[in-house]
């Protein structure tokens, strides 16, 4: 199995090919019938196709997809259908031409759902992305007992791994994790796991991935945006071991800067001030929320950032830079704060310039609801490698650790660069690559689908 823009391709079924047919049409029948039955009248012959459309579109968002996205789209595809409803209702004898046309829409509403089938049960029974492989021979997790809050210790996982014959190695005081994971695979493990947040899987997938052993990613940290982006259920702690037995197998990226691997992302500028706030770790939006207003407001000092954009645009300054492993979704309605996918060969790289009040509290607006790409100031871009230079050392968060880099900072990508093992029971995508790329997919998809064209579903 493949991956193509963060979805598993395959060929739909013959019922899944019938249900795009009927989404299609009735969605078709639903403005042919209003035109009819509004023949005579030229200004709601007019109006309501089109409205329709609106209903037609909207409830084949929502049907398909979840979270924010099916929220707004159920929100607009009712508004506007309370509108057909006014319209044909104001237009003498139509009341059963009404109930005909929502009947329509929403019998097609439901065939575009079963069609394109992006529901949650359908989710858990489609083989995650990558190569089945067997039971790890030797094993081995390394375990940081303090991370996530003491996760380890709730969730038993020492014992856990005991029981399944993978050796548990607990990180105790003073230990050195890199030479935790170096002396297993010394030992002959093959696959190693790190229970831990994201900064400790950075560590020990550097070593995984010069030694070209699987690792293993057990979501025991705070946020855990790694596991969230190679497709684990973040709340299955315990679940995720199961990826040393039998589990799908898959190659991602890895980048660095400069000899430091990251797995998530490297942030420069306001964010990195923040990382480095001793709040930070604990009440990561509220310090946030306290810090942004005064980093960026008018007395803030600025960053000594020089960098250039692919169109050699040079840049003395930047409040904000960030540099990811691949890149993320900035919308709320496209899976904000993860990444589609993780074997792009490209760094994520965004920046914003913000000057004076007006723009900071816009930039904080734009941030809040999570549409920084609206912003004015931000630019964003992809690349296989990236440069910051500076006269002073950097402060910069790492996979939300945070540390100080000498300049210059050079950002590479590292492509295919480890394997990654995960349950065959995780979903195996984040949430950006769960939702469509666009807001015309649905109508796309189910012509795909229809037709029987590859890629078309996931």
């Amino acid at each position: 199995m493949t991956e193509q823009h963060g979805h598993t391709t395959g060929s739909p079924g013959r019922p899944r090919r019938l249900a795009a047919v009927a989404a299609l049409l009735l969605g078709a029948a639903t403005i042919v019938v209003a035109v009819v039955l509004l023949r005579g009248d030229v200004g709601r012959a007019i109006v309501a196709p089109l409205l329709l459309l609106v209903v037609i579109g909207s409830a084949w968002t929502a049907a398909t997809r979840t979270g924010t996205a099916r929220v707004v789209a159920a929100v607009v595809a009712f508004i506007a259908a309370v509108a057909v409803v006014v319209l044909m209702l104001t237009a003498e004898g139509h009341g059963l031409g009404v109930i005909l046309v929502l009947a329509l829409a929403a019998v097609s509403a439901a065939a575009s759902r079963y069609a394109l089938h992006r529901d949650s049960r359908t989710l858990q029974v489609t083989p995650p992305p990558g190569t089945p492989v067997g039971p790890a021979h030797t094993a081995a997790l390394i375990i940081n007992p303090k991370s996530g809050g003491g996760k380890a210790r709730i969730f038993n996982l020492e014992d856990e791994a005991r029981r399944r014959g993978i050796e548990p190695i607990v990180l105790a005081p003073g230990d050195d994790l890199l030479q935790l994971a170096r002396d297993a695979i010394d030992r002959g493990v093959d696959v190693i796991g790190m229970a831990g947040g994201d900064g400790s899987q950075a560590l020990v997938a550097s070593v995984a991935m010069g030694a070209d052993v699987a690792l293993v990613c057990i979501p025991a940290g705070t946020r855990n945006h790694f596991a969230l982006d190679i497709g684990l259920d973040r709340d299955d702690v315990v679940g995720a071991l199961d990826a040393f037995g039998d589990a799908s197998e898959r190659r991602i990226d890895l980048a660095t800067v400069g000899d430091r691997v990251f797995v998530n992302n490297v942030s420069l500028g306001v964010y990195a001030k923040i990382v480095q706030s001793p709040e930070y770790r604990d009440a990561k939006r509220q310090t946030t929320a306290k810090l942004l207003p005064e980093l960026l407001g008018p007395d803030a000092e600025p960053f000594d950032l020089r960098f250039s954009t692919p169109e050699g645009d040079q840049h003395d300054s930047a409040q904000i830079i960030l540099v990811s492993n691949n890149a993320y979704a900035l919308s709320p309605l496209g899976g904000m704060g993860s990444r589609a996918r993780l074997d792009t060969g490209q760094l994520g790289i965004g920046a914003a310039e913000v000057h004076g009040a007006g723009e900071a509290a816009a930039f904080a607006a734009a941030e809040s609801t999570g549409y920084l790409n609206r912003f004015p100031g931000y630019f964003e871009w992809t690349a296989p490698e990236f440069t910051v230079d500076s006269d002073r050392p950097v402060e910069a968060g790492v996979d939300g650790e945070a540390l100080t880099l000498e300049p210059p900072l050079v950002f590479r990508s590292l492509p295919a660069a480890i394997r990654i093992r995960i349950p065959t029971h995780a979903p195996g995508l984040s949430p950006a690559a769960l939702k469509a790329p666009s807001p015309w997919w649905s109508i796309t998809a189910l012509v795909r689908t229809a037709f029987h064209h590859e890629g078309a579903t996931g």
